[in-house]
């Protein structure tokens, strides 16, 4: 195992370079990579190829490298609260492949495990396996690149579609508890995406809320094992934010 390098967020995703692909973990504004994500808008790469569940919002998560049009491609599973994603793709701005959840999220695991692509029945009978999903637009809002039929096969009385990994250059991972060997600990929903997208990396970049020795953590108690953690930073609590807030106002009350 390659040890695990402790630098600043600005050292950790220095050397990511233009088209870079990147896998990044999260889920809306839970447990996003947001430290390392603010680093990466602060240097000057661009045409980024990003996979991940969402692209935040409009100004924090990923929603800062979108509006500062970085990113060429996102491979995504919704739009989410995002308005500029939205416009982007609509606009013809942006190229979008939408992609079942769970679809996704197996895709990431798939290539961190070695597995080059699987068979679903998700997506089969829609255009997701029969292909035609708008890709990218023109400006005038038609089509400009639809996604090709996918392979399916049939494995007893079902239908299967064949769906095949990702692999990315970097990957970009938030995680509550972390060692200097690069072992993480998520905290309950923030999971999500992040040891997905951190098996998925050629070179996984994991922010920790808290940084401990070697042998401090329960064996256990480790959700992903250091051996698909190349470099780790020690970035202390992450701020709570709310995505979408909907309060009721005491006359509304029941």
């Amino acid at each position: 195992m390659s040890a695990t390098q402790l630098m600043s967020a600005a050292e950790a995703v220095a050397d990511i370079g233009n088209r870079a692909s990147l896998a990044v973990g999260g889920f809306g504004l839970c447990g996003i990579p947001d430290i390392l994500i603010a680093a990466l808008a602060d240097t000057d790469v661009t045409d980024l190829e990003v996979f991940s569940n969402n692209c935040g919002v409009d100004d924090h998560g990923l929603g800062i490298l979108l509006c500062a049009r970085r990113i060429r491609r996102v491979t995504a599973s919704y739009v989410g609260e995002n308005k500029e994603f939205a416009r982007q793709y609509l606009a013809g701005e942006l190229d979008v492949e939408l992609t079942p959840q769970g679809t996704l999220a197996e895709r990431l695991r798939a290539g961190g495990a070695g597995i080059p692509a699987f068979f679903t029945p998700a997506g089969v009978g829609t255009p997701v396996a029969d292909g035609g999903m708008p890709w990218r637009y023109h400006p005038d809002g038609t089509v400009a690149v639809s996604s090709p039929p996918k392979q399916t096969q049939q494995f007893g009385d079902k239908r299967y579609v064949l769906e095949h990994a990702i692999t990315t250059d970097y990957a970009l991972v938030h995680a509550r508890l972390g060692d200097r060997n690069g072992n993480l600990v998520f905290d309950k929903t923030a999971r999500n995406f992040n040891p997905l997208a951190a098996m998925a990396g050629r070179i996984t970049i994991a922010q920790v809320e808290e940084l401990v020795d070697p042998g401090d953590l329960d064996p256990d108690h480790i959700h992903l094992p250091g051996v698909f953690v190349q470099r780790i930073v020690h970035t202390g609590p992450q701020a709570t934010r709310i995505e979408k807030r909907t309060v009721t106002t005491p006359e509304n009350r029941s």
